[in-house]
């Protein structure tokens, strides 16, 4: 089974939600995830990975999606030795400063085989940072930082996350005044999140790759 890298992206993310939530992610939760500018791709996607033999679609169901076979080259577990390797794909950017318009590009951007022992808890995927302002958390522009796919999180825990369908990476503060995303940099204004405002947890920060 040769799938493309995006294909194998897809893949991998419907069978992570499907073990995470139960049920697989819509086509349009795979459009914003891959970061495709409409449906229609994620759709184009959803068919070769059925023509692929890879996931089976239930006529009439909005998720209706069944995965088959997680095996084939490009959908393979991740080619290293021993059960602590980690094959992540890299599907974009997010902003350490100034809020960016999407968490991810057209398509992931490579994949990085990475030590399990070094993330905790075990990451879903990887972005890649733009901007200084979590430099006194020791993240800096460029740099790969993990991030595990949940919607829940502590105040005082290092997320990533949507304001008006923008994405930042912060420090997350919950308390009588609301909700607010803290820069680590003091160049930086803290986020208030506005009541009216469409805010959602996208992920945990859970360490950092940084290349030579």
């Amino acid at each position: 089974m040769n799938l493309t890298d995006t294909q194998a992206a897809i893949l991998d993310f419907i069978a992570s939600r499907i073990d995470a939530d139960g049920l697989p992610p819509s086509q349009t939760e795979i459009a914003r995830a891959m970061g495709f500018a409409s449906v229609r791709a994620a759709q184009y996607h959803l068919e070769a990975l059925e023509q692929a033999g890879a996931i089976e679609r239930i006529p009439g169901k909005a998720r209706g999606l069944r995965v088959l076979h997680r095996g084939g080259e490009e959908a393979a577990a991740p080619p290293a030795s021993g059960g602590d390797a980690l094959r992540l794909p890299v599907l974009g950017r997010v902003a350490a400063g100034s809020p960016i318009g999407s968490a991810a590009g057209p398509e992931p951007d490579d994949f990085v085989l990475l030590d399990r022992n070094l993330f905790a808890p075990a990451p879903d995927y990887l972005l890649k940072v733009e901007g200084d302002s979590m430099r006194d958390e020791g993240i800096f522009d460029g740099d790969l930082i993990g991030v595990h796919r949940t919607n829940d999180a502590r105040s005082g825990q290092i997320v990533v996350a949507r304001v008006d369908e923008e994405i930042t990476v912060k420090l997350l503060k919950l308390g009588k005044d609301g909700i607010r995303l803290l820069p680590r940099n003091p160049d930086y204004a803290p986020i208030q999140v506005g009541a009216d405002q469409d805010f959602a947890i996208e992920g945990l920060y859970c360490g950092l790759v940084r290349r030579g």
